[in-house]
């Protein structure tokens, strides 16, 4: 198991620029399976997460050429749908969250599809009854088998028609629309997801020769086609990366400037960092994060203690609230972190409050920070990284604490962040790979 051992207290300077977003490269490649022409992606992530399901791909039949670690091409012509039930595929997707975004291809193109109880973040509960239920919508039955965790997804025909879904699942929502691309008919979906993943999933997918409208809000129509071609298309930079530099900036009184952010899709993450006193500048597409000795958390007009929640888009990102909570430790106030969409992602505290933090853990959704405005620093001590978002924000902790801090399990960071400890070296900090 590898670690990351920190020097911290080491003030930074210098341009960063985000990498692909993961969570769109995730179901980008995906989409690939819809057609047997080929598909070039730009931007692509070096993560260990989209590594292994390009790796996935592959095993299942996809001819995958490495332009370079940022570029590559699909032609998914000849896919082995055996190797869907073989033992080899039913470990490979049980170990890769984003696996379950094969589902809706797989099921648009040959009526099909297979897949073992996905894995990734413990981070609490996160069913995949809104596919399931969409794909049933749509003509699709399903069997999950008990004993080896596996589900059968079976359509004779797949036909269009109206779903209100239960929540705006993000996976879910793009799930059952790389299903509908190709069915028979007109699919409605109300209480759709609207995040800038599933709109550039659309645009994606319209260039292929699909017909989707209503892009970017919660009601989505799409009239089926019969085939879909190949296309080129770039990823976005990813925005949770963006904001974890932010904090670091504001938590470690550095100069950074993030370079090629595409501003006009990262909706209310620069207003809510902000809210916590973080001055930024917009400089064309570039965020420009000047050092700051301190930063006050504004209040409501009434006096009353900040909140900061999650939402579905375009509310606030609930993978950027362990970032937030963070940030908030050396902020001037107190704030209240809600975590509504997972129950166990704000359990990581506790290694916070280790290092000095003054932090109350209300209940699994709710902790309230009080801020120490610098006027003491953390302290380093050893960690383990539960999960990618906690992972990161336990660095950027360890990066402003005194002293050395050692981070175990760093492979969790590497799930969803490109060679981090390169590219923050590169700018001051002291972070050692071991």
């Amino acid at each position: 198991m590898s670690v990351f051992e920190i020097n911290g207290g080491k003030k930074l300077r210098g341009d960063v620029t985000p990498q692909g977003a993961k969570n769109e490269a995730l179901q980008i490649i995906c989409a690939v399976l819809l057609t047997d022409d080929l598909v070039t992606i730009h931007n692509i992530p070096d993560i260990r997460d989209v590594n292994n399901l390009i790796d996935l791909l592959e095993c299942m039949g996809v001819e995958v050429t490495r332009i370079s670690r940022s570029i590559c091409q699909f032609k998914a012509h000849n896919i082995d749908l055996d190797y869907l039930t073989s033992d080899e595929y039913k470990i490979k997707g049980a170990a890769l969250r984003g696996s379950v975004m094969v589902l809706g291809p797989l099921l648009s193109r040959y009526r099909k599809a297979y897949l073992p109880k996905p894995g990734g973040d413990r981070i609490g509960r996160r069913p995949i009854d809104t596919h399931l239920l969409g794909f049933e919508k749509l003509g699709a039955k399903f069997e999950f088998d008990d004993n080896s965790d596996f589900f059968t997804i079976n359509a004779e025909k797949l036909t269009g028609g109206y779903m209100l879904l239960d929540e705006p699942s993000v996976t879910g929502t793009a799930n059952i629309i790389m299903a509908a691309v190709m069915a028979s008919g007109d699919t409605t979906i109300y209480n759709a997801a609207c995040e800038p993943y599933l709109q550039q999933l659309c645009t994606m997918l319209n260039s292929m020769g699909a017909k989707i409208t209503g892009v970017g809000s919660n009601l989505i129509h799409i009239k089926g086609v019969t085939s879909l071609k190949g296309c080129e298309h770039t990823i976005l930079p990813d925005m949770i990366e963006i904001g974890s530099f932010i904090g670091l900036a504001a938590m470690t009184e550095s100069e950074i400037t993030i370079k090629n952010c595409r501003v006009d899709m990262l909706g209310l993450i620069p207003d809510v960092f902000k809210k916590l006193g973080i001055k930024l500048e917009i400089r064309g597409d570039d965020i420009y994060i000047p050092a700051q000795k301190s930063y006050e958390i504004t209040k409501y007009i009434d006096g009353s203690i900040l909140t900061i929640y999650d939402h579905p888009w375009p509310g606030f990102t609930p993978d950027l609230l362990s970032i937030v909570l963070v940030v908030a430790i050396q902020a001037k106030g107190s704030v209240l972190i809600h975590q509504k969409m997972f129950e166990s992602r704000l359990f990581f505290v506790d290694k916070l409050k280790d290092m000095g933090a003054q932090i109350t853990l209300c209940d699994p959704h709710r902790a309230v920070v009080i801020g120490m405005n610098k006027e003491r620093q953390l302290r380093g001590i050893t960690m383990s990284s539960p999960d990618i978002r906690a992972g990161v924000s336990l660095l950027i902790a360890a990066l402003s604490a005194k002293g050395k801090s050692t981070i175990q399990n760093i492979e969790q960071i590497d799930r969803g962040y490109q060679y981090i400890d390169q590219r923050l070296n590169a700018i001051g900090a002291d972070i050692v790979r071991g």
